[in-house]
């Protein structure tokens, strides 16, 4: 008999104001009180941040990428080294894309077929092939509590014709995913996460009758953990990825968690949050740290900026990370200047932070029942700033 994710995963959303929810999301790794922000390790690694810095700035899920550790180390090398958890030293709850976007994204480098994607590597040109199937196979060697279907990825923009294509095509590869899901379940006992939750991904770029067709059409594939919604922030319009947000909100089960696939600046987290998000992930916070850009409560900033050179104040004043409580801007913007490698820790650790802490806030808010008017005033002071690095 398949074990059943359905028993050893769980959500249960403990308040609510207008679309916001507060919950609990159980995994066999942990809680993880929602909503949350996972910071996003695509080699098995959070960019110049160690787990136990996650765990003091109050992360309690983390996110790998499949494609990426296919390529390198090798997904059968991190099953020998007993799994994701063991071989990152990370115990909390881990989440995997499946590589689909990384794959999509390798213009010139890779062939689609109904089978699958055949691609070159980025990093030695070998020719590679992802389906449905081997993703899975990829994905239970490498252990995650979540992971995430096969999927066809278009650019945010796309017209009606091709998001129609990919969007169908990404239902047919679930199906075949769910198939093999099951399969790996009962003869795959001793993975290192024996019992995985699969989640399907709702597509259909800014159209929202293919939007409406996909979140019905997972729907009749099969009952789910949590539900994927992806094919946003890929070049559309922000107001184009809302109303995206607000279709999907009225399709799917309120009773299961949603996460909003590579969506990490703070003003989407809010946004996302007042649609029904319960789980985002994004690279910025980090990618943003190593280009010396920082979040602050009135918009982002860049730690290069002259103004800065004299500045004894910290970078957010307020916040309780390691940067903030221990360090001026004149400081790290002099570590930045010099090249010197914690100043980009510093900033990485400041954004990751302030994007995880954020969530919290919202969290209270809605159990407090005052989300509405905090996301509004948030939003306001957030966007208050001209002179807010773009």
């Amino acid at each position: 008999m398949s074990p059943d994710p359905q028993a050893a995963f769980g959500f249960e959303t403990t308040q609510q104001c207008a679309r916001a929810r507060a919950g609990v999301f159980s995994t066999p790794h942990g809680p993880v009180e929602t909503p949350q922000f996972m910071p996003v390790g695509t080699l098995a690694s959070v960019k110049s941040l160690d787990p136990d810095d996650l765990t003091r700035l109050g992360a309690t899920m983390i996110l790998s990428n499949a494609y990426h550790l296919r390529l390198r180390p090798g997904d059968e090398l991190i099953r020998t080294m007993g799994g994701l958890h063991r071989f990152m030293q990370w115990h909390g709850p881990v989440l995997t894309d499946s590589g689909g976007f990384q794959v999509f994204s390798l213009e010139g480098l890779r062939k689609i077929q109904e089978e699958g994607v055949e691609f070159r590597s980025h990093l030695d040109g070998s020719l590679q092939q992802f389906t449905p199937e081997s993703v899975m196979r990829i994905e239970r060697n490498l252990g995650a509590d979540v992971i995430m279907q096969f999927d066809h990825v278009v650019p945010g923009q796309s017209p009606h014709d091709l998001a129609q294509v990919a969007m169908e095509r990404s239902i047919r590869w679930l199906e075949r995913c769910r198939t093999e899901f099951q399969r790996l379940l009962v003869d795959d006992p001793n993975a290192p996460t024996p019992v995985q939750a699969l989640f399907p991904i709702v597509q259909g770029g800014i159209h929202a009758d293919l939007r409406v067709a996909s979140a019905r059409a997972i729907q009749g594939v099969g009952d789910w953990v949590g539900y994927g919604i992806g094919g946003l922030s890929v070049g559309e319009a922000k107001p184009d990825m809302y109303a995206m947000l607000d279709v999907v909100d009225a399709e799917l089960p309120t009773d299961r968690p949603r996460y909003l696939m590579g969506v990490g600046f703070p003003e989407d987290l809010v946004e996302g949050v007042a649609r029904g998000v319960d789980l985002f992930d994004c690279v910025a916070p980090t990618r943003m740290g190593r280009t010396g850009a920082f979040f602050t409560s009135t918009g982002r900033r860049s730690i290069k900026n002259a103004q800065w050179r004299t500045d004894p104040t910290p970078l957010e004043e307020g916040c309780q990370c390691a940067a903030c409580t221990r360090f001026s801007k004149a400081y790290i913007r002099h570590l930045f200047i010099a090249e010197e490698i914690l100043g980009l820790r510093l900033l990485s650790l400041h954004n990751v932070h302030f994007l995880v802490a954020l969530m919290r806030e919202a969290r209270a808010a809605v159990m407090n029942g005052t989300f509405e008017g905090w996301s509004r005033d948030w939003l306001a002071r957030y966007h208050s700033s001209k002179t807010a690095t773009p």
